[in-house]
């Protein structure tokens, strides 16, 4: 079995956590490895409702840490990553007699507004529903609405820019790849690792190893380390359904439900709308989630209690469920448990440390990283200092308000595309979209579609630079065009792959 070199930090995990720590460790100086089992951001990563948000509902639970935290790294993120996130406003509706009392949405309001160093975004105000456009897809019962700012993500593309960010800074980077033991042995940590492509095996040595694994956090304590009754991490579904589009207002809307919960309404991909989420306890293999009959039903019938065009199942155009692996505090219900994370350390003193991390949200994965960072130095011993805050990750080296003016300089560059294919390059690829599409003059140049505005020249870049080896992880996370290709046309897409990889092979 071939050994690799020792590395400071081994990471077992390809999500947003996983990729965050990689990354802030390696650009601190640490040598770093990371094994994701799948594709990047195939699991809980890319079922989130994609969020940049203090969580506003969080402030009923008295988790008043998390949201100031998630406030603050709103405009930091968006700084970040302007071309993947963006702000959005959100209408909250009112009528009286509803779930919660006026006072008490204008007390967590001023809150949100103020505890969060907002700088860029704008502050609540309070709408008059005879008269704004918002009211036009509702029911005409809300003649009051609250309007707030948070942020909207592009959530698997944000892991990926992690990951790949990560690797330009000389990280080794591998997905598809199983950790099948971890054991301490003198001294430091002995990993094997399988390809899952090839069945070939690898074996690592780290000084620390991180258990970044989401909902598999405690199956990997189980499995590859051997430990018995682990149970840290609840897991809670969260469904959300894509229906067509059901309102022109660039605002997204916040719905109360009168059990408490609530759901998103979110302009979505430009033709759709996205509903969502669920919370429910989940007890199966992560691996397996999907939407269940319930789930649906309960979307579809809570927001057509707003929308005055009920929501039913023959509107949905596609599904997608996370297993959010929420610290265990021992809350009754599945929306009361934490959102906020926690990391622990294991290890006897001359022992190399084990770090768990447990719980996140998309929100805080920086600041998590950073407190990661802190663990590690403590466990290891210190390398550089603190520096995500401002850094920028691959494609967002523009202003956090400059997206219109990179669309401008694309198309002048490439006068051939057309605006919406220009829009959405430089949503998913930022000012590397003139690297992707290189010397290119003419659409043809670009080779072989696959349907709607997928060419050749993105694929090849997807593959060659994102770690992309199926027709899902371009259709599904790189970019979200399985909304617009055809089965036909993403099993075309899906042989073309699978050819090129034979050929580089």
């Amino acid at each position: 079995m071939p050994e690799q070199n020792t590395h400071d930090i081994f990471v077992i995990g390809g999500g947003i956590n996983g990729c965050g720590i990689a990354r802030d460790a390696v650009g601190r100086g640490y040598s770093v490895a990371l094994a994701e089992m799948n594709d990047f951001a195939s699991g809980t990563s890319s079922g989130a409702t994609k969020l940049i948000h203090g969580g506003l509902r969080y402030l009923e639970h008295y988790e008043f840490r998390l949201v100031r935290e998630s406030l603050m790294e709103r405009e930091v993120l968006w700084a970040m990553a302007p071309h993947i996130i963006w702000p959005m406003r959100f209408v909250l509706p009112f009528h009286k007699g509803g779930i919660r009392p006026a006072w008490l949405i204008r007390l967590g309001l001023f809150l949100y507004d103020h505890i969060g160093g907002r700088k860029l975004l704008p502050a609540t105000r309070t709408l008059d529903m005879r008269r704004d456009p918002a009211a036009k897809p509702l029911k005409a019962l809300f003649t009051k609405a609250f309007e707030y700012s948070d942020g909207w993500v592009d959530d698997a593309r944000m892991v990926v820019l992690n990951a790949r960010d990560a690797a330009n800074r000389g990280a080794t980077i591998m997905s598809r790849s199983r950790v099948t033991s971890a054991r301490r042995e003198n001294g430091l940590w002995k990993i094997d690792v399988q390809d899952k492509a090839t069945g070939t095996m690898q074996s690592f040595r780290a000084r620390m190893l991180i258990n970044a694994a989401g909902p598999w956090v405690d199956v990997v304590l189980s499995n590859t380390f051997g430990k018995n009754q682990v149970h840290n991490v609840r897991l809670v579904q969260g469904s959300h359904i894509v229906v067509k589009k059901k309102f022109d207002d660039p605002r997204a809307y916040f719905f109360q439900n009168p059990d408490g919960r609530i759901i998103f309404a979110i302009p979505y991909e430009t033709d759709y709308t996205l509903i969502g989420t669920t919370d429910r306890d989940y007890t199966e293999d992560p691996k397996n989630i999907r939407i269940t009959e319930e789930e649906i039903n309960y979307l579809c019938d809570a927001a057509s209690e707003y929308f005055a065009e009920p929501v039913t199942p023959d509107d949905i155009v596609w599904t997608y469920s996370g297993a959010r692996p929420l610290f265990d505090d021992g809350a009754t219900k599945a929306q009361e448990a934490t959102r906020d994370y926690v990391l622990k350390v294991e290890g006897e003193p001359g022992e190399p440390p084990l770090l768990n991390v447990f719980g996140g949200k998309l929100t805080t994965y920086r600041r998590l990283g950073e407190h990661a960072l802190e663990k590690i130095a403590e466990s290891i011993g210190e390398k550089g200092a603190p520096w995500t805050a401002k850094s920028k990750l691959p494609g967002g080296d523009f202003p956090a308000t400059g997206y219109e003016a990179e669309v401008a300089k694309l198309k002048s560059g490439f006068a051939f595309l057309s605006e919406r294919h220009a829009r959405r390059l430089v949503r998913l690829y930022g000012t590397l979209a003139t690297a992707l599409l290189g010397s290119a003059t003419t659409t043809a140049d670009l080779g072989r579609n696959f349907g709607s505005d997928l060419y050749e020249v993105e694929v090849q870049w997807l593959m060659a630079q994102e770690w992309a080896r199926h027709a899902d992880d371009i259709l599904w996370r790189r970019t979200k065009l399985g909304l617009k290709l055809t089965p036909a046309e993403a099993d075309g897409l899906e042989d073309y792959m699978r050819e090129t990889i034979r050929n580089v092979a």
